[in-house]
């Protein structure tokens, strides 16, 4: 494929990706069974579009694919569980959880920005404690509904989370 019909597709993907970031939007506010029911769909039309389409593309132009934020963790999947989480010494888990249930809002937000911005907060207490970590705790405290996830939450980026309704 030559450089200007790349260039071309990847703009169409890119309308038809925020496109999709709008109807997840939309479904955001549905009702919780509804939410769950259309959340993955959508979240498979944008993997496939990204997997499928994009990155065969930016593999032959690497240039034309956006820059990832640089603070973003270089791991998105964590099959770590709760119950194999050790925390510091000096910290509890209801301290972990008073940070963590400080930071959602009432709008979704993707785990992957949330473990992100939790992990600069920890930095700030002196805490060391894992992107893995808090993607463990964030699933047991939406499985326990304490706050509101969508998504697989091993995924990063392909689940979500915040404020319980």
């Amino acid at each position: 494929m030559n450089r200007e019909y790349a260039e071309r597709i990847c703009l169409q993907i890119f309308d038809a990706l925020d496109a999709m970031y709008k109807a997840e939007m939309s479904i955001a506010g549905l009702g919780k069974q509804e939410r769950t029911r259309f959340h993955h769909s959508v979240q498979e039309v944008i993997a496939n579009l990204e997997d499928k389409l994009l990155l065969p593309i930016c593999e032959q132009y690497p240039d034309l694919l956006p820059p990832t934020e640089e603070r973003e963790p270089s791991i998105l999947f964590s099959e770590l569980a709760w119950s194999e989480v050790k925390l510091p010494s000096s910290v509890t888990e209801d301290q972990l959880d008073e940070v963590i249930l400080s930071l959602p809002t009432p709008r979704w937000r993707k785990v992957v920005w949330f473990v992100t911005i939790a992990e600069e907060r920890y930095k700030g207490l002196g805490w060391a404690i894992s992107h893995e970590a808090t993607a463990a705790r964030l699933k047991v405290l939406s499985d326990t509904d304490r706050i509101e996830g969508v998504g697989d939450m091993r995924h990063w980026r392909n689940s979500e989370v915040r404020l319980k309704d």
